[in-house]
């Protein structure tokens, strides 16, 4: 992906206008990665590639920024952050247009997920962080404090690059840390953009942007003075970086993939719950960690859910995302691509049955249609696997012991859902599945102040809310003697 500015091809009309963030300087690069249009399939940009050098550089102002930057107040750095925040809003149709690009995403999800992304930072920093007063008697007063741990190193993936990073960012911001923000080397260019915004607003040095391929990430769990890794991704490169980080002993948090199970039970009005599942299931086309992935339904309802969700799929319109009739774009790259389409012919030589899509259409661009699959094997691929992409099972069940044993036999845990008429029944099947977040007649709520994490394999840490934010931070206790 990597090549020298030598091979670029000049007068291409190909971007060019990205440089890394250190130290509070925009800084090139002698390689660059080519950016790929997923709706083209074509290069459409290159971006500076950091080299190991640029790393240590920018880990070095991180460093030197830090002492100056704990030092300031909760208060003066929620400002900046609200700052920046806003930043993003005044900028948000520039920076939609190129994640749409970059991405695939229907330019109004981009929109959307700045404009989300620079709410949930302003409610991030308005939760106090108190000094937690465990003891104060007549021969001791014992606190219990938080303080930052230093330099966090943040890798983001392709899926949603704007809310995935602003999320570890922020954290890390407020709490007093300084950051190195690393994006995924297939959408490096909208994270890149906001380390020019941030530059006008953050001291040099707290914030620091580089982009490149797998072996930065490698660079950065390994490298020493990093003090903490914020890492969203796959649960295989999860464990990577947490052996990784093993090394330095380097505090994590990880953020992985899931399977996420959807159980509708018998009372619910197939037509009324339709658009929201359908929706949960394949918004950005599949590529969403916590999207539904697996729907089980009861056999009462099983045939007019399967109807009243392919008439949501017939309805879904795929497509570039800036055309602005697009409600699904195309897969994000070639490799995710090529994972899916495996997927689904294995799914098709298993047996079972294709309500609606299942065929790739010619043409350019990673484009999968919204597929919809029933009479399948539990032990199949599609079942068992993350697919991360637009094809999802309905599976059919009668009791719902069983609906429930099934939904928790996975080695994923990020995030479930119950759909009922029966508020107190849902809460307490809810109670039961194995996961960091399940849901009652909603899938995908999220919110600044609620935590968000996996269990089993889809984790390690909550983002979010004050325990997310307490995980940026080093719990020390003060013990002072009154006598």
């Amino acid at each position: 992906m990597a090549q020298s500015r030598e091979n670029v091809a000049a007068g291409t009309g190909i971007r060019r206008d990205f440089s890394l963030l250190i130290g509070g300087e925009l800084v090139g690069s002698d390689t660059e990665l080519d950016v790929i249009n997923p709706a083209l399939g074509t290069v459409f940009a290159v971006a500076p590639a950091a080299t190991r050098k640029h790393l240590d550089d920018a880990v070095r102002a991180a460093r030197e920024a830090f002492a100056s930057w704990r030092a300031t107040s909760y208060e003066h750095r929620a400002g900046l952050v609200k700052r920046f925040s806003q930043a993003l809003r005044d900028r948000q149709n520039e920076l939609a247009e190129l994640l749409t690009r970059e991405q695939g995403k229907p330019l109004s999800q981009s929109i959307a997920e700045i404009d989300r992304g620079a709410a949930q930072s302003d409610g991030m920093v308005s939760i106090e962080i108190p000094v937690e007063v465990l003891i104060d008697d007549a021969e001791r007063r014992i606190e219990l404090k938080y303080r930052p741990l230093g330099v966090v190193g943040i890798i983001t993936p392709w899926n949603a690059p704007v809310n995935l990073a602003l999320g570890p960012l922020v954290s890390a911001l407020y709490t007093g840390n300084t950051a190195v923000l690393k994006p995924s080397p297939y959408t490096p260019l909208t994270t890149l953009k906001l380390g020019e915004i941030a530059r006008e607003i953050f001291p040099p040095g707290v914030v620091n942007v580089l982009a490149g391929g797998d072996e930065l990430g490698r660079w950065m769990t390994e490298h020493e003075g990093i003090d903490k890794i914020s890492f969203t991704g796959s649960v295989e490169t999860g464990k990577k970086v947490m052996a990784a980080a093993a090394g330095t002993l380097k505090r994590i948090t990880l953020e992985l993939g899931g399977n996420d199970p959807a159980i509708i039970l018998d009372d619910v009005d197939p037509k009324a719950i339709a658009k929201k599942v359908f929706f949960a299931s394949f918004v950005n086309s599949g590529q969403v960690c916590m999207a539904i992935k697996r729907i089980y339904a009861h056999e009462k309802i099983y045939d007019a859910l399967c109807d009243a969700l392919v008439e949501e799929a017939k309805k879904a319109k795929v497509g570039n995302g800036l055309d602005p009739d697009t409600t699904l774009g195309p897969l994000q790259n070639k490799m995710q691509y090529d994972k899916v389409r495996e997927i689904l012919e294995d799914t098709k030589r298993s047996g079972a049955r294709i309500l609606c899509g299942g065929e790739v259409p010619d043409g350019p661009g990673y484009f999968i249609p919204p597929t919809l699959v029933t009479d399948i094997d539990e032990s199949s691929r599609l079942v068992r696997e993350e697919q991360f992409g637009p094809v999802v099972p309905i599976l059919k069940f009668s009791d719902v012991e069983d609906a429930i044993r099934r939904a928790n036999d996975t080695r994923y845990g990020l995030s479930a859902s119950v759909w009922t008429n029966d508020l107190e029944r849902g809460k307490a099947i809810a109670e039961r599945l194995e996961v960091g977040t399940a849901w009652v007649n909603q899938h995908r709520a999220t919110s600044a102040f609620v935590p968000f994490g996996g269990a089993k394999e889809s984790g390690f840490g909550r983002q979010y809310s004050i325990i997310g934010l307490k995980g940026y931070m080093e719990p020390e206790v003060i013990s002072v003697a009154k006598k």
